[in-house]
């Protein structure tokens, strides 16, 4: 008996082995027919494959019924359903088709990893290079700027009020190239003239506190720059830009005889070599500015090496750089508010060499449910002025962050990691000091039903200047998405932030002019959240589609850090004197509602987009008094509108740009005692001015064949008069 045990186990194992049938194929692009490799490949009881450099692909898997589901980013989903015999061999050569559709877009920046923008529970905004070159924008602080609830104010990002104007030290907003960050770590400002705008795949913009997955300066939300991704045919493209700066309608406020002129020179290079994925790109600018003293010459290089290990296509490695140079004239404050207003104060004028350098190696493996990435960062951030060297820094920081992205099962990822910063900054205007920080975070999303995602996350970080430790931070977050209808979304979600005042914001102290920066030790970190209610509706009308989303928020933040004019003392002389000095302010809110439309109808010949998004908001500080007043740089109404129309070979587009009067400004530049002293005429102009303003901006394009193209545009239609700051 135990013996014809032993045969009949022996059998079945035979059997068993018997039971296998061998999937094979290749998988290609449908219009261009060239092969896509790290297509994702479902199957079975969710097992995972991928197809390798050539787009082939391979697996294994038990007789029976089968279903397999072809996966991959910018493309529709594919589903293949077969019943296997024994030994049987399928092959299937799939042919998986571009995806244009708004709802199917994908976007890596809002839970760190691949995801349809319908189904998450965060408004979002994405930017596509081909608005980029229909409207001729060369610097990406531009074109932030015509993106719904974001303002960029001299360099200063933010998204639904959440930030006014700093002086450049700071950020809430946290910018991201490929997913890595981008500020400085002296002063932690972003460093928008080295953004590789030559070589973009997408703009990824998060609306609201991003602090658990991101961490400290994303408080406010982040910006995620995606460079394009070679194909097997090799890509190069360059444009050439030149324009010219009209006069004012202010005759008093010219102050130049020639032509004030600019020209951009930039270029780019994309392949796959066998295994190897090739991204190069570069751009020289030089900006003969319309503002005296506000001249700019610039030189950028980017470059992202991506690797696909031949024996194990699971794994991936590469290097990425970003680098940049700059030779400008940087200002503080205008002449005056008269015959001076486009000349800068010469007192707080001064040239300024900068240096940006990032060196990027990542590794990258996924295996069946696991994928891990690793990926460093040394940075190192140059400011060397040739007069006033008071102010000179130098900035070297070392970033490393591992994530682990584990799907337990099929209606449940986990994604975790932990990340750690150390910097040294080496300066006269801040003193030298270093820093420390480190993170850990942890997200879950869940799938209960088909139509419901659930997520939730927490990050704890840990920050330390110069040996000195903060405490330990916790930040939550938690959202959700239901899938109402087919076309019908309603999103809510809810985020903690945290962020820890820059090196500048503590130590920064100049005198620039009549203008004195003091030092504050004993300035805390700010804190806060973001909630949003949200409704994203599809619609179609006989040819045009589009979509409708509705967005509810609110935001709080406590200890908001915001420099304020006042008399302060030197800390080294100990003699009270009238500056500006970054401090905590008790409390903020910023509430309103942003609704959002977007039509297309296209046709054989002809095409026509309309995107329009409005935002209203009420920004308020409270102070102990319970008595309100506004945030300083917001405004309570914007609308952004842009247009294009396509015929055959022709394109014409129209953007509208309304912003109404700036709520509030730094009271020096209003108290009688002051105003005169530091700008002069101000005051007056301000009282006259500030009502709002209504800019057009339009572009012609003809396009010469599938290689070439020509066009001509022209920023501010109506030569319309405007001021942001100061």
């Amino acid at each position: 008996m135990r013996y014809l045990t032993i045969i009949y186990l022996f059998i079945a194992v035979f059997i068993q082995a018997q039971n296998i049938s061998v999937v094979k194929g290749k998988i290609s692009d449908k219009e261009t027919t060239a092969p896509l490799p790290s297509v994702y490949i479902i199957y079975g009881s969710n097992q995972l494959t991928v197809s390798d450099q050539h787009g082939n692909y391979q697996f294994g898997v038990k007789t029976g019924y089968i279903e397999i589901t072809y996966k991959f980013i910018g493309y529709k989903t594919h589903i293949e359903k077969h019943l296997l015999k024994e030994n049987d061999t399928l092959v299937l050569n799939i042919q998986l088709e571009a995806e244009n559709e708004e709802l199917s877009e994908i976007v890596v920046s809002t839970n760190r990893r691949k995801q349809r923008v319908a189904d998450l529970s965060v408004s979002i905004s994405l930017i596509k290079p081909e608005y980029i070159i229909q409207n001729s924008i060369i610097n990406a602080d531009d074109l932030l700027n015509q993106v719904s609830g974001v303002e960029i104010m001299d360099g200063q990002a933010s998204i639904r009020g959440g930030s006014g104007y700093s002086y450049g030290a700071g950020s809430r907003v946290l910018a991201l190239i490929d997913g890595m960050p981008i500020l400085s770590a002296d002063a932690e400002n972003i460093k928008w003239q080295f953004l590789p705008m030559e070589n973009i795949a997408s703009i990824e913009v998060i609306k609201g506190a991003s602090s658990v997955l991101y961490g400290s300066s994303a408080l406010n939300g982040i910006i995620n720059f995606r460079t394009a991704s070679p194909k097997v045919k090799a890509e190069n493209n360059f444009s050439v830009q030149t324009g010219i700066y009209d006069r004012p309608q202010q005759k008093k406020w010219i102050w130049w005889e020639n032509p004030r002129t600019f020209q951009n020179f930039s270029i780019s290079h994309l392949k796959k070599y066998n295994n190897t994925d090739v991204s190069l790109s570069g751009a020289v600018q030089n900006n003969n500015s319309y503002r005296k003293l506000n001249d700019e010459r610039l030189i950028r290089f980017n470059a992202r090496i991506k690797h696909y290990n031949k024996n194990k296509p699971s794994l991936k490695y590469g290097i990425a750089i970003n680098s940049g140079y700059t030779y400008k004239t940087d200002f503080v404050l205008w002449e005056n508010a008269d015959s001076g207003a486009l000349k800068q104060n010469p007192e707080t004028a001064s040239k300024m060499k900068g240096t940006f350098l990032t060196f990027e190696p990542f590794f990258s493996i996924q295996k069946d449910n696991f994928k891990h990435d690793l990926r460093i960062q040394i940075q190192y951030t140059g400011n060397n002025f040739t007069e006033k060297t008071q102010n000179n820094s130098n900035a070297l920081s070392y970033y490393g962050e591992y994530q682990f992205i584990w799907k337990i099962r099929k209606n449940i990822d986990l994604i975790s990691g932990f990340s750690g910063t150390y910097s040294l900054i080496s300066s006269k205007f801040y003193n030298n000091h270093t820093a420390e920080n480190t993170a850990a975070f942890s997200q879950v999303e869940y799938t209960p039903i088909k139509k419901l995602k659930l997520s939730g996350g927490v990050r704890f970080e840990y920050n330390t200047y110069d040996g000195i430790s903060d405490k330990l931070v916790p930040v939550f977050r938690m959202g959700l998405n239901f899938k109402a209808t087919p076309f019908t979304f309603l999103r809510a979600s809810f985020g903690q932030g945290y962020r820890y005042p820059s090196i500048a914001e503590k130590y920064a102290s100049t005198t620039l002019g009549t203008i004195k920066i003091f030092p504050n030790l004993e300035i805390k970190p700010e804190t806060g959240w973001t909630s949003e209610l949200g409704i994203k509706q599809m619609f179609r009308l006989e040819s045009f589609k589009g979509q409708i989303d509705l967005s509810f928020f609110y935001s709080e933040n406590t200890d908001m850090i915001e420099y304020l004019f006042g008399i302060f003392s030197d800390s080294e002389t100990g003699q009270m004197d009238f500056g500006f000095r970054a401090s905590n302010i008790e409390n903020s809110s910023v509430y309103g509602v942003e609704p959002q439309i977007s039509v297309i109808k296209k046709s054989v010949n002809s095409s026509i987009v309309i995107n329009i998004g409005y935002t209203y908001m009420y920004p308020v500080e409270q102070n102990t008094l319970n008595a309100k007043q506004y945030l300083k740089y917001r405004s309570k109404h914007s609308l952004k509108a842009t247009t294009a129309f396509s015929y055959k070979k022709f394109r014409l587009g129209l953007n509208t740009f309304y912003k109404s009067k700036i709520l509030n400004i730094d009271n020096v530049f209003l108290n009688p005692a002051t105003r005169e002293q530091i700008l002069p005429g101000f005051y007056n102009y301000w009282l006259e001015n500030n009502n709002g303003y209504l800019v057009l901006d339009g572009n012609l394009a003809y396009i010469i064949n599938k290689k070439f193209e020509l066009s001509f545009s022209v920023k501010n239609l109506t030569n319309v008069e405007y001021m942001g700051r100061p």
